[in-house]
């Protein structure tokens, strides 16, 4: 007998969706109010927010809400509409892309509708049933997903693990001599999770001996890192080396798409075979106009980065100072770790949203291990040091609310449904 499709559906709710009854519209799904910014409204309250992807505080600058504004006013939010191979693009779109390459330092660059679908399609492209991927165990959803998209062998190594990827890169070369394909390696320039940034200088110099081409997801890299803010690859001097580079336009630019950047010929090839794009709407004149306004906002104004670190280092070091563990990150992603339970960890949040006026992003199990709880900050150029101390005196008195049994206690009290 065949069974009933959503029969799993209805009885395995998965393991974040178990969740859903304790944590809807408050631990997940949240509802904040207010205009984008460090200082916005949550459940009625004023909230310090510290959950924002807006690095260089553009959501909110003047001059980017004109420009979204008149091209709005100008287009409507349709403009071009279908998409771009079979319906037409503009010149600002085609300014946009030149003005990226040049920016990252690539011979050419190609516009995508959004992130997560234009990465995944991007390395469908890139890879052949014959071809081998390696890349990170760590990395983030949209490359997972991609990955699953590819009808060829992969292997994954240990996070940032140089012996780990050698010997990877080892396995995918025996195995594509074999096939007759080619290795694609692919990695992040900042894990947005930890705040590591990858190895892009070891893997690049790692070309030398194998025989392999580097896609580099760089999201939380554009805009923060490097000395133009060119992102991880510039940082570390070797952006030459990153055949492939992907951001997208939702953390520094503030905005939705992205874009892909390479020599000429690899965009040319991927401009006819991305299929998230030549099957999808092309990205509207509003995104289009508005990030060009980004770009020339990041390019010329570089204290925005200043002032973002300025936030990003009084931030780290003071929660090192106060002997939190922030593990290794050497970015603008700020993980707090601590321990406790799933309980533990909702109490916890519940106090610092209602009692201290903060509000981030929880992290627990299944994404990290049992036991463990992680607290992401993400700093702006918006935040000011008197927001960074406001926090660092919450975190102070959570820790010691965990550390007594305080939350423990509560959490002993309260009805959380772990099998819910």
């Amino acid at each position: 007998m065949v069974k009933d499709l959503f029969e799993r559906i209805q009885n395995n709710k998965g393991p974040l969706g178990k969740w859903a009854s304790q944590a809807e519209g408050y631990f997940v799904f949240p509802k904040l109010e207010g205009e984008l910014g460090p200082r916005m409204q949550f459940g009625g309250k004023d909230i310090l927010n510290w959950s924002l992807n807006d690095y260089l505080g553009l959501a909110n600058h003047p001059e980017v809400r004109k420009a979204d504004t008149e091209a709005a006013a100008q287009y409507g939010a349709a403009y071009p509409m279908g998409a771009r191979m079979m319906s037409g693009h503009t010149k600002y779109h085609e300014q946009l892309e030149n003005e990226l390459a040049a920016f990252v330092m690539k011979e050419s660059a190609y516009l995508l509708n959004f992130g997560y679908q234009g990465i995944m399609s991007t390395i469908d492209a890139l890879a052949t049933k014959n071809d081998v991927i390696v890349y990170d165990v760590d990395a983030h959803a949209c490359i997972i997903d991609g990955v699953r998209l590819h009808m060829g062998k992969r292997f994954t190594y240990r996070h940032n693990d140089l012996a780990s990827m050698e010997k990877n890169l080892q396995r995918a070369t025996k195995l594509a001599e074999v096939t007759g394909g080619g290795i694609l390696f692919i990695t992040e320039g900042v894990f947005g999770m930890r705040g590591q940034q990858g190895k892009l200088k070891e893997i690049v110099a790692m070309k030398e001996k194998y025989n392999f081409r580097l896609l580099v997801d760089d999201a939380h890299g554009f805009g923060t890192l490097g000395k133009t803010g060119a992102g991880a690859g510039e940082e570390q001097g070797c952006q030459d080396g990153i055949d492939v580079y992907f951001s997208t336009f939702a953390k520094s630019m503030a905005n939705i798409g992205a874009f892909i950047a390479a020599d000429k010929d690899i965009i040319d090839y991927l401009k006819y075979n991305l299929r998230s794009q030549m099957f999808a709407k092309a990205l509207p004149m509003i995104q289009t106009i508005g990030s060009l306004k980004r770009l020339e906002l990041l390019r010329n104004h570089p204290e925005l980065k200043d002032k973002l670190w300025e936030n990003v280092n009084a931030l780290q070091n003071g929660l090192r100072e106060r002997n939190f563990n922030i593990g290794d990150t050497n970015t603008c992603v700020t993980p707090v770790y601590l321990e406790g339970s799933v309980p533990e960890a909702m109490i916890m949040v519940n106090d610092l949203r209602e009692n201290y006026g903060i509000f981030l992003s929880i992290v627990i199990y299944p994404v990290i291990p049992k036991g463990i709880i992680l607290l992401r900050m993400i700093p702006t150029t918006s935040h000011t040091l008197s927001d960074v101390e406001e926090t660092l005196t919450a975190f102070e008195a959570i820790r010691e609310k965990l550390e007594n049994g305080t939350y423990k206690e509560i959490a002993s009290r309260t009805t959380v449904d772990l099998d819910a």
